[in-house]
């Protein structure tokens, strides 16, 4: 709905500015030679624009099929006062669509761990081993790794408002589907199609953050959209904790709840969630001009230089975050440590009743509500954000005062802030005082130092790699939740194995080992992190 008040909108801003500018002066102030063939470097050489040009519009000389000479009038924004621009809109417009995002986002995230609180009561009604039963999960996570392969090229090329409403119909239709799966290879098979498409807000949410914010804003906007997107898979358990034991509803019901969560999220973000994807807001702008005026020579940047196809963004999409696989060390170390923290993160699902339930003799309702604990140290990060953008704001001054860029190092302070410290000192915490003779609020609290320390390094990692990549980002970051989703959809299947067999003090002890191999990247990487830039074949900020 707001995408078509925006278009409306366009609209009547483009005939505004019809009607108040000399079309007739414009075209004269054009030199128009266009008999004179140019060379292959000119191609899309600027023009000088004229006192009489359009707002926003500048005037560009192309080569034609023809091999000759051609103007085209490039359509972009009025500077910082154009009302249409997303980063021109009010702050109160801005905040409300990045809720919006927030919302979308921990949708996907929840429905990953919503069917591990009711995993016992699952794999009894469809007659498989518990071992078996983890695949409800695992094959979830599997569709979100592969999902976010492609939905940022649908994105690119239709927007993110029709991207984001048309994958949540369908993500709805799958939940709904697996609701009513009569056997469990349909169940995982509709969980992984259902994550496929469910992935696509946690994929674009990060572009759409950069539509709206300027790169600056962006880093205290993007760590709060995070902080609460990310708490999806700990408020998973939490939504669906009684509905196993339950004698009202059973099992299926986290299904359904999931639906109705869903269904009222994607209503808002139908209603009320805005266009933020300026290459499609601007050729809505040249379309207009293009009516109104009847020139056909008004087109966007994209349009002017022929941008590459669907098909070719979603190829380059698929096998350009591989190709970070072995040239980019910096990818790679911090891919292997999203792992850790999402293998640790995944294999909780199975491993709490481990942790909790066996040992303190609890029910599985209350073993599931301890994922609150998680959640509060995740959200307490929020405190983080205020003080340590003021920081970045200051190094952003100082470097912009020197005829610098801002060093991407600024970002890694989330994780400095203990967060990194706290992963394996809350997994050794949570491992060594899980017994009955030791209060169950010991390992409660470790609990919480997870939550906090796995949202603050994951927040360092990304907003570095954004930094750092700039226009590789995405692929960057499109490997990174491959990697990071596929390997702990394969660990989810065998926590139940490793918590049995080990049992929960030692499986946590050897994940709190790796963790603390891990903790002082972030601090070697603030140190010598600009050696490595320099060495990068794709970083573009090596400053």
């Amino acid at each position: 709905m707001q995408s078509i008040r925006q278009y409306q909108k366009i609209k009547a801003q483009v005939r505004d500015i019809c009607l108040n500018t000399d079309l007739a002066s414009l075209e004269k102030s054009i030199d128009t030679d266009l008999s004179t063939p140019v060379d292959e470097e000119e191609k899309l050489s600027s023009t000088s624009p004229s006192p009489s040009q359009i707002p926003g519009v500048q005037v560009r000389n192309v080569v034609g099929s023809d091999g000759q000479k051609e103007h085209v009038f490039i359509v972009g924004w009025d500077g910082d006062i154009d009302p249409v621009r997303p980063q021109n809109w009010t702050p109160t417009r801005r905040w409300v669509a990045t809720t919006m995002l927030c919302l979308i986002s921990m949708m996907g995230a929840a429905a990953s761990s919503i069917d591990a609180a009711v995993e016992p009561q699952s794999t009894e009604a469809f007659h498989v081993k518990d071992e078996v039963g983890t695949l409800t999960t695992g094959c979830y996570l599997f569709g979100f790794a592969v999902g976010s392969l492609v939905a940022g090229s649908f994105s690119e090329t239709f927007g993110r408002n029709i991207v984001y409403v048309v994958s949540g119909a369908i993500f709805m239709i799958f939940i709904m589907a697996k609701a009513l799966a009569p056997n469990f290879g349909t169940a995982i098979a509709f969980r992984f199609l259902a994550a496929f498409f469910g992935s696509t807000p946690l994929t674009c949410a990060g572009g759409s953050i950069a539509d709206i914010w300027t790169p600056l804003e962006a880093t205290f906007s993007l760590p709060v959209m995070m902080i609460i997107a990310y708490a999806g898979p700990m408020l998973g358990p939490v939504i669906s904790a009684y509905m196993g034991e339950s004698s009202v509803i059973n099992w299926r019901w986290a299904d359904w709840i999931m639906l109705i969560y869903a269904g009222l999220i994607m209503g808002l973000v139908f209603l009320f969630q805005p266009e933020t994807y300026e290459p499609l807001l601007l050729s809505w702008k040249a379309e207009h001009f293009r009516k109104i005026t009847g020139d056909n020579r008004f087109k966007t940047e994209a349009e002017a230089t022929e941008s590459s196809s669907l098909w070719t963004r979603l190829r380059t999409s698929i096998y350009r975050p591989f190709l970070f696989t072995y040239t980019e060390p910096i990818i790679m170390l911090f891919t292997f440590y999203l792992i850790i923290i999402y293998i640790v993160l995944f294999t909780f699902m199975s491993g709490y009743p481990f942790i909790f339930q066996e040992v303190y003799g609890i029910s599985q309702g209350l073993t599931n509500i301890l994922w609150v604990a998680q959640i509060v140290g995740d959200l307490f990060a929020l405190f983080l954000v205020p003080l340590l953008y003021s920081w970045t704001k200051k190094e952003y001054q100082k470097a912009t005062a020197e005829g610098k860029s801002l060093k991407p190092e600024v970002c890694l302070y989330y994780s400095m802030m203990g967060g990194s410290i706290f992963l394996p000192v809350s997994l050794f915490w949570m491992g060594w005082t899980c017994y009955p003779d030791i209060s169950i609020w010991s390992p409660i609290i470790g609990s919480a130092f997870f939550g906090y320390g796995l949202i603050t390094v994951f927040t360092s990692i990304y907003l570095y790699i954004i930094f750092v990549y700039q226009t590789y980002a995405a692929s960057a970051l499109s490997f990174m939740t491959f990697g990071r989703y596929m390997a702990s959809g394969a660990m989810a299947v065998g926590a139940i194995p490793m918590y049995r067999n080990l049992g929960p003090h030692y499986a946590l002890t050897i994940l709190a080992c790796i963790a603390a191999v891990m903790a002082p990247v972030p601090f070697l990487l603030y140190r010598y992190g600009h050696v490595i830039r320099r060495m990068s074949k794709r970083a573009q900020n090596k400053d």
